[in-house]
């Protein structure tokens, strides 16, 4: 018997978290056919949500499909991620959160925490320099 999938539980609950503490919760989705989201905000396959309750309406953290509206350029739009394309959770603030495999596989295993103030790189060299976006907005790195 297969054990069902953690996953849903610890973003449910790394988003509570956020919202107690003052901080704004984000995804970071690995968008595919099946990801409702606004193409236009699409970036080499992938998008960075804010989940905060000012930024949604009728957000459902269900076990399968995260479901919400949003405002994009001032229209309310429907969106709907797959809870298995989500890369990550994190506060906007601090970068504190959790990130996930992203293989439609994951298992408690595949989870990886984050602490942002003891996100240090494996190696003695330091990492090159990703290009930062022109936006000004906070971005997420993947850092492994």
């Amino acid at each position: 018997m297969e054990l069902p999938s953690t996953k849903p539980y610890l973003l449910r609950a790394i988003w509570e978290w956020c919202c107690d503490n003052g901080f704004t919760p984000h995804i970071a989705v690995e968008v595919d056919e099946r990801t409702r989201v606004p193409r236009e905000f699409v970036r080499d396959n992938q998008i960075v949500l804010n989940l905060g309750p000012d930024a949604t309406k009728k957000l459902l953290i269900g076990n399968d499909f995260i479901d919400f509206q949003a405002r994009f350029g001032g229209v309310a739009r429907e969106l709907s991620v797959p809870l298995e394309r989500v890369s990550a959770i994190y506060a906007r603030e601090n970068g504190a959160g959790m990130a996930f495999e992203v293989d439609g596989a994951e298992d408690e295993a595949d989870a990886e925490f984050i602490d942002a103030a003891e996100a240090k790189p494996e190696t003695d060299e330091p990492p090159p320099e990703p290009p930062r976006p022109e936006t000004g907005r906070p971005w997420l790195q993947r850092i492994k």
